[in-house]
């Protein structure tokens, strides 16, 4: 903003700004005082509803740069050169926690990724978990539910957590990843990314690819004990928000390592388990994680609410060469993130500069609306037209998936391995012992405060399926609390 006189919304020059208008000195204020009627009006309305997940978030913009080439794979134009790099914004959030809640708490973190290409924007929006609680998004606003304030008491209930958690056995692999020593990062900068679903990645030829992303922190894991984390929750809520702003500012930037597993589309039916439950990881030893590219974060938004929490990302932002999988999971997102901001910022979210495209420019027939800008003058509002308007390419970004059968309420195909308890009972099997002690004591933390029994004992014996030594010590951690 330049220098020079005070002004209204309007451009006029303020000539008071510390007295209201008054009849007369001690007067009643007057209602031809439209700078203060301005500046308060606009003042209740500086808000606008936050998301109903991951409202609580900090964001920086970057760069990413290609590092293999990935040209057999996808006909992607920011990845079709080893050394190309595309601007990207990255957004950090908790999933749970209102705006005003702290960052130091166990829960996991979304990892919102948006790659301003040549092409559109791409929005990767995962977490730092590769796995979710659920595999159908029919089921989300009933998960959500139960992480959020109870209708009754406006407080987060362990009974009503437990309770759905117990009764969903496809949670247990990331309940067990969430109370395990990852599950309170100690900073943004020191954790993983994932995009957790799985993609498809399709070439100039139109072969396609099955593939899941991966962000390796190059700073290195940091985690906080729970007792680290209630403390530093109390002292500094805003910790990972203030050490990334603080680490940019220094010229720190994080970076992270990025990497892809490719799995070719026809190996998907016969796979072990099923590609794409989102409850569940490709393991390494049958689709190893190959480089692709480093991320770098660089640069920190000069006004959060304009650039962090007007930010927008929806699964559904694709460009060429890069499309959905039939994961039901995304394939409930590609709906639910733009409704979301639509609601919640404005159907010309997509036109405020952290959000529009900045390597090349929309062209849309969509017009009017809440905030709309005027961008596209007089020219024609739809599509075909006589007068030099955009025109459909006839290429799909993405390529068909074949399907067969009836339509209906079907539950996913079922593979060779696939259940509920096998992934979750390898992680366990996976830690030492000391890492088995915290995950077992932060489970029965929690646990020992539902107050049905019944509850705690379907929980317990979700795990126990996962291993029998995880449920038996979670049962006589509980047993030990709970007296």
């Amino acid at each position: 903003m330049t220098q020079g006189p005070l002004t209204t919304e309007a451009g006029a020059p303020v000539a008071d700004n510390q007295h209201s208008e008054t009849a007369g000195v001690g007067g009643p204020v007057l209602v031809q005082d439209q700078l203060l009627l301005e500046k308060l009006a606009h003042f209740n309305r500086e808000r606008i509803p936050e998301r109903v997940v991951h409202a609580r978030g900090a964001g920086a913009y970057g760069t990413f740069t290609v590092t293999a080439d990935v040209t057999p794979y996808t006909r992607a134009r920011f990845l079709s050169g080893i050394g190309k790099q595309t601007e990207v914004f990255l957004r950090f959030s908790t999933v749970a926690g209102n705006l005003g809640a702290a960052d130091a708490v166990r829960d996991p973190r979304g990892f919102a990724l948006k790659f301003y290409t040549e092409e559109g924007n791409y929005d990767l929006v995962g977490n730092n978990t590769p796995v979710f609680f659920i595999k159908d998004a029919i089921k989300f606003p009933d998960f959500i539910h139960t992480q959020k304030r109870d209708p009754y008491t406006g407080s987060t209930e362990a009974d009503n957590v437990w309770d759905f958690w117990s009764l969903s056995p496809e949670s247990t692999h990331q309940v067990t990843w969430l109370f395990g020593d990852r599950g309170i990062p100690a900073s943004y900068r020191h954790m993983d990314g994932f995009g957790s679903h799985t993609f498809q990645w399709n070439n100039e030829a139109g072969e396609a690819f099955w593939v899941k992303y991966h962000f390796k922190t190059d700073q290195g894991i940091k985690n906080l004990t729970a007792g680290e984390a209630e403390a530093l929750a109390g002292k500094d809520p805003d910790s990972h928000q203030r050490d990334l702003r603080e680490a940019i500012e220094r010229g720190e930037y994080p970076t992270w390592t990025v990497g892809v597993q490719i799995m070719p589309v026809a190996e998907a039916a016969a796979y072990r388990f099923n590609p794409f439950d989102l409850t569940k990881v490709w393991p390494h030893a049958d689709y190893p994680v190959v480089e692709i590219g480093k991320l770098e974060l660089n640069r920190n938004p000069r006004n959060i609410f304009a650039e962090v929490e007007q930010s927008v990302f929806s699964p559904a932002h694709f460009v060429p060469g890069i499309g959905p999988s039939p994961d039901k999971m995304l394939q409930g997102r590609l709906f639910a993130y733009g409704d979301a901001h639509r609601y919640r910022v404005g159907v010309n979210a997509d036109h405020l500069p952290v959000n529009r495209p900045h390597a090349t420019e929309a062209r849309t027939n969509s017009r009017d609306g809440f905030l709309y800008d005027g961008r596209h003058g007089g020219a024609k509002n739809y599509e075909p037209n006589s007068f030099g308007g955009p025109f459909q390419t006839n290429r799909p970004l993405w390529q068909p998936v074949p399907v067969t059968g009836g339509t209906g309420n079907h539950e996913a195909p079922v593979h060779a391995e696939d259940n509920d308890f096998v992934q979750a009972g390898n992680l366990y099997r996976l830690m030492a012992e000391e890492e088995k002690e915290r995950l077992v004591g932060n489970l029965a933390g929690s646990l020992s405060q539902v107050s049905r029994a019944d509850i705690v004992e379907r929980a317990v014996g979700n795990f126990r399926q996962a291993d029998p030594d995880f449920g038996k010590r979670l049962e006589a951690a509980v047993q030990a609390l709970r007296g």
